[in-house]
């Protein structure tokens, strides 16, 4: 089977940055590679997706439980990995790098719920994409860990210089802290490297250095 390391953090913190410089480096050392990007959001299986995040189904995220929120993330990564990347799977020579993967349902659905209740949901999670619908697991996850005060202030300015619209997640500052807290729970628990964004002052740390601590989590 093929190398699977999921990129994961906050908006703003650098995942699809990261997720491509990884595949550069990759292909430079003769690696057969293939990039993911979660949401698929131009993808049939995204439909759900696109819905949930735009606020049709209610304009803050915890209008939409948890679990329903997580399946339609989870049919998107499945209706991808069946059309699209199955093969590249069965691959052992290759590395698949996914920018965002369940790891975001463990961070932005599990921070709809109660503290006392994250460790069942954790465990339906799991047992729900990985051996219910059959998603592979990552192997590896990296969470690049950024101050939800950062995050936002990245999403503002991203906002306003090209006047994308903020999705429901993106909009709420509170749902943001509460996910924040989620995946250093989830980290912990599930033994996820983190990646530091930012030093000790909250300043955003250069982007090559961010990388050096990838590759040298990593292994690679």
């Amino acid at each position: 089977m093929a190398k699977l390391i999921a990129i994961d953090g906050l908006d703003g913190s650098g995942k699809e940055t990261q997720s491509k410089r990884l595949i550069k480096y990759l292909t430079e050392k003769g690696k057969k590679v293939r990039l993911l990007s979660f949401p698929t959001y131009d993808g049939r299986g995204s439909t759900f997706v696109d819905i949930y995040l735009k606020g049709e189904l209610g304009k803050n995220p915890e209008d939409t439980n948890a679990y329903a929120a997580s399946v339609f993330f989870a049919l998107d990564r499945y209706y991808s990995y069946r059309t699209d990347w199955s093969k590249d799977y069965l691959d052992d020579d290759t590395y698949i790098i996914a920018n965002r993967y369940t790891s975001a349902n463990a961070v932005h659905q599990l921070s709809k719920l109660p503290r006392e209740k994250w460790n069942d949901f954790l465990e339906w999670l799991w047992d729900f994409e990985f051996k219910k619908i059959g998603l592979p697991a990552p192997d590896r996850v990296i969470y690049l860990e950024m101050n939800p005060k950062v995050s936002m202030s990245l999403i503002n300015s991203r906002s306003e210089q090209t006047g994308r619209v903020k999705d429901i997640h993106e909009a709420d500052n509170t749902h943001l802290t509460k996910s924040y807290s989620a995946a250093l729970y989830t980290s912990e628990k599930l033994g996820w490297d983190i990646i530091h964004c930012c030093d000790d002052e909250g300043n955003l740390r250069a982007i090559n250095d961010i990388f050096a601590d990838i590759v040298n989590a990593l292994g690679l």
